[in-house]
C-alpha cells in the first residue's frame, strides 16, 4: 500500500530540521573559529573539546533511540519529542554561543559545559525526529522524497547560517563579536522554537511495530549488528560527516588568512549553498531512475574531486574558487536526501529480516556515526591547525597557511572518497528496496508473518 504525503506535512516535517540546522550549522561552520577567536580557547583545547564532548554525545544517541522506540504517548513515539525538547534546545544554543565575562580557566568550564549539554539536546531531540522519516510512510519513493524536503530546509538554514550569520555578528556586534554572536544565536534560537512546535503539529506517525513484539533491548542490538546494511551505512556516515566537519571548520580561517578577504566567506557559501540546494532539488527523481547506492557514489567522488579545487586555485582567483565550490557543493547536494532516506530502508531490511521493527535504535545508531564523524573531523581541524602552527588572530607563518590549506582540501576531500569506497559495499539495491516495502505493506496487514522469505530480485 503507497502512503503518499501531503504537501503540508513535508513542508511542515522540513521545517523541524531547518530548526535543527541553525544550530548545526552554526557548529559546523562558526564554532571553531568562535571559540579560538572570540570565545578564548587555544586551537588545541578546542579541538580536544570537539573530539572528547563528541564522543560523549555520540554514545548517548543509541541511548535516546532506545527511550524513543519505547515511548507510548497519544502522539506517537517520536514527535512528542520534538514538543518536549524544543524550548531547552533554544536557551542551549544561546548559552553555547555566549562569551561569560570570567576567568580563563572559567571559560574552559563553561565552554564543555554548555558544548555538552547542547549536544545532549541536540540528540534528545534529533534522533527522534531522523527517526521520523521511517514511519511517516513505507513508501521507498516518498521517503526520499521527504528527505529532499528536510535537506532543502536543512541547507536553507546553512545558507542563512553561512551567507549571513557573520554579517550578523558584525551589525548586532559593533566591535564586539562576543555580543555579536550572543544576539545573532538568540535570534535563530527563538526561530528553532517556533519551527519545531510547527513540525510537530504536521506529521503523523503511520508505521508502527507489530503490537506483538516483545521489548527486548538485547534482541535490537543483536538485530542491529546482524543487519549488514546498517553496518555500511555506519561506516559510510562516520566518514561522510567527518568530511563534513572539517572541510565546515576550515573555510573560514581559510578566507581570513589565505586568501585574506573574510567578507568573501558569505559569498562562497551564499553560491555554494544555492546549488547545493539545487542538487538537493533533483535528488530524489534522479534517484528513482538510478537507486540511492549508485547515485550516492557518483555524488560522494565528484564531491571529492571539487574538494581539491582550493589546493590548485590560487586563493585570489574569487571566481574560480566561488565556482569550484558550486560545482561541488552541487555534487554534494545530491547526497543530501539519499542518507537519510537510507536509515528507513535499513530500518524496514532488519523488520523484513528478523520480524522485529526498531526504527529509533536502527536511526540513532546511525547518528551515533554522524556525531563520531563530526567529533573525528573537528577535532582534526584544531589538531592540524595546532601541528601547522596556526595562532589565532595574528599573521600565519607559511606552514600554517599551507596547512589551512590541505585541510580544507586534500584531508577532507579523503574522507569523500572513503565514503564513495564504502557505499560499493551496501547491499540493498532500488529493486530490492521495492520488493521488502511491498512485502512488509502486506506483513503490517495481517500483523507480522513468517520473517525472513526472500524478496523477488
Amino acid at each position: 500500500m503507497i502512503q503518499k504525503l501531503s504537501f503540508k506535512e513535508k513542508f511542515g516535517y522540513g521545517l523541524g530540521d531547518m530548526a535543527a540546522n541553525f544550530i548545526f550549522q552554526a557548529m559546523l561552520a562558526l564554532q571553531l573559529s568562535y571559540y579560538v577567536d572570540t570565545f578564548g580557547l587555544t586551537a588545541a583545547q578546542a579541538g580536544t573539546l570537539f573530539l572528547v564532548v563528541g564522543l560523549i554525545a555520540a554514545a548517548f544517541n543509541p541511548v535516546m533511540g532506545v527511550i524513543a522506540d519505547r515511548t507510548n504517548t497519544r502522539w506517537g513515539k517520536f514527535r512528542p519529542w520534538l514538543l518536549w525538547t524544543a524550548v531547552p534546545f533554544g536557551i542551549i544554543g544561546v548559552l553555547t554561543f555566549t562569551t561569560p565575562n570570567i576567568s580563563p580557566s572559567g571559560k574552559v568550564i563553561y565552554a564543555w559545559t554548555t558544548y555538552l549539554l547542547l549536544r545532549l539536546i541536540y540528540a534528545v531531540n534529533n534522533v527522534p525526529y531522523a527517526s521520523l522519516t521511517g514511519v511517516l510512510t513505507g513508501d521507498p519513493d516518498e521517503r526520499t522524497s521527504i528527505a529532499s524536503y528536510r535537506q532543502i530546509f536543512a541547507n536553507s538554514a546553512g545558507f542563512i547560517v553561512q551567507s549571513l550569520a557573520i554579517p550578523m555578528v558584525v551589525f548586532f556586534g559593533r566591535g564586539n563579536d562576543a555580543r555579536g554572536y550572543q544576539i545573532t544565536m538568540g535570534l535563530l534560537s527563538v526561530l528553532s522554537i517556533l519551527f519545531f512546535i510547527i513540525a510537530f503539529a504536521t506529521t503523523k506517525e503511520r508505521i508502527q511495530p507489530n503490537p506483538q513484539q516483545q521489548t527486548s533491548l538485547t534482541q535490537d542490538l543483536k538485530d542491529l549488528f546482524s543487519n549488514r546494511p546498517w553496518v555500511v551505512l555506519f561506516l559510510v556516515t562516520t566518514f561522510y560527516f567527518a568530511a563534513i566537519s572539517m572541510r565546515g571548520s576550515v573555510m573560514l580561517p581559510y578566507f581570513k588568512y589565505v586568501a585574506g578577504n573574510e567578507k568573501l566567506f558569505s559569498w562562497f557559501n551564499g553560491f555554494g549553498l544555492a546549488a547545493l540546494i539545487l542538487g538537493v532539488a533533483v535528488s530524489t527523481p534522479i534517484s528513482v531512475r538510478l537507486g540511492k547506492r549508485p547515485l550516492f557514489i557518483l555524488s560522494m567522488t565528484l564531491t571529492g574531486i571539487f574538494n581539491l579545487a582550493v589546493l590548485i586555485l590560487p586563493p585570489h582567483a574569487t571566481v574560480a574558487i566561488i565556482t569550484s565550490e558550486v560545482l561541488r557543493q552541487f555534487s554534494y547536494g545530491i547526497s543530501g536526501p539519499l542518507i537519510w532516506a537510507m536509515m528507513g530502508d535499513v530500518a524496514d531490511f532488519g523488520e523484513w529480516k528478523t520480524g522485529r521493527r526498531a526504527t529509533g535504535t536502527v536511526t540513532a545508531a546511525v547518528v551515533f556515526a554522524l556525531w563520531v564523524g563530526l567529533a573525528i573531523g573537528g577535532a582534526l581541524a584544531g589538531w592540524l591547525f595546532s601541528l601547522y602552527g596556526y595562532v589565532s588572530n595574528a599573521a600565519q607563518t607559511p606552514r600554517a597557511l599551507e596547512g589551512i590549506r590541505l585541510t580544507a582540501g586534500l584531508y577532507s576531500g579523503l574522507f569523500f572518497f572513503a565514503t564513495a569506497i564504502c557505499l560499493f559495499f551496501y547491499p540493498i539495491s532500488r529493486r530490492i528496496n521495492k520488493a521488502i516495502s511491498d512485502e512488509l505493506a502486506g506483513r503490517r496487514l495481517n500483523f507480522g508473518p513468517p520473517a525472513g522469505s526472500s524478496p523477488q530480485k
